[in-house]
């Protein structure tokens, strides 16, 4: 498949790639996408933040969203396309790993330099005082009767530590995907819709900034006509196929950097 030989040919070439990833790489460990035919956002409404902290019944409705996703995501393991990037970022074509994704996937698979734009969902924290607890302790509250669990030291809500509509992006982890995106020679967008602002400005800062684009993804993007490389194939299977196609050609292949 040219595709493949072309993304395979970027990869090698590659001296500070940087993959951008959205929920699109999680669907093969079975945990559903927001935007697609069987998306979250498809059948339910979003909590957002200022309800959240103003209502109950808002904190009520998201504990519940929080508590049905927790087994599905505790039990959910990094799959092809997480180990193929943490196999990348061993052989030195990946230096970065930028993601909107809450599951902590990437970590499990061994990637290093992660970059959690929207937070984790491994953790729940006070909104007022900010201490912190591993998200089953506080599920297990939960479960327990508690439908919107409060701090047992300031009495605050208690939310996971993910990033809300309506809720500001956090700092350092903007400022480190901003400097790592126009540091990039290589920027793959893989399994991200790329609707989502300002996080999808980064594969646009990339390209700007003199990387070359990929996307990998399952649906139209946006970013589409400014890309160099678009493939709808299944995540997983075109990463591996790609770090095959690196292992069989690395030794016969000369290294031609993409940037000066």
């Amino acid at each position: 498949m040219n595709e493949l030989m072309e993304l395979a040919r970027l990869v090698r070439a590659a001296r500070n790639g940087v993959a951008f990833t959205g929920a699109g790489i999680s669907t093969e460990s079975g945990i559903p996408d927001f935007r697609g035919p069987q998306g979250v956002w498809n059948t339910e409404t979003p909590v957002y933040y200022q309800d959240f902290m103003a209502s109950r019944e808002a904190r009520v409705r998201a504990w519940e969203r929080t508590a049905r996703m927790f087994k599905r995501c505790s039990e959910a393991r990094p799959n092809a396309g997480h180990l193929a990037l943490a196999e990348l970022q061993r052989l030195g074509h990946i230096g970065a790993v930028v993601t909107q994704n809450i599951d902590g996937l990437h970590l499990d698979a061994g990637s290093v330099n992660v970059i959690e734009l929207h937070g984790t969902n491994r953790y729940a924290a006070c909104q007022m005082c900010w201490k912190d607890w591993p998200i089953a302790e506080v599920v297990a509250r939960w479960e327990q009767g508690e439908k919107a669990p409060e701090c047992d030291s300031c009495g605050g809500p208690i939310k996971t530590r993910t990033i809300s509509f309506g809720q500001s992006m956090p700092v350092k982890e903007m400022e480190r995907a901003a400097e790592a995106s126009m540091a990039a020679d290589l920027y793959i967008s893989i399994g991200s819709s790329l609707v989502v602002e300002p996080a999808a400005s980064f594969p646009r800062l990339a390209k700007q900034s003199g990387a070359h684009l990929v996307i990998i993804n399952n649906q139209e993007t946006p970013l589409d006509e400014m890309a160099d490389l678009v493939i709808r194939e299944p995540i997983g299977a075109t990463l591996s196929a790609v770090l095959q196609h690196l292992d069989t050609t690395t030794e016969q292949a000369a290294w031609q950097p993409l940037r000066p």
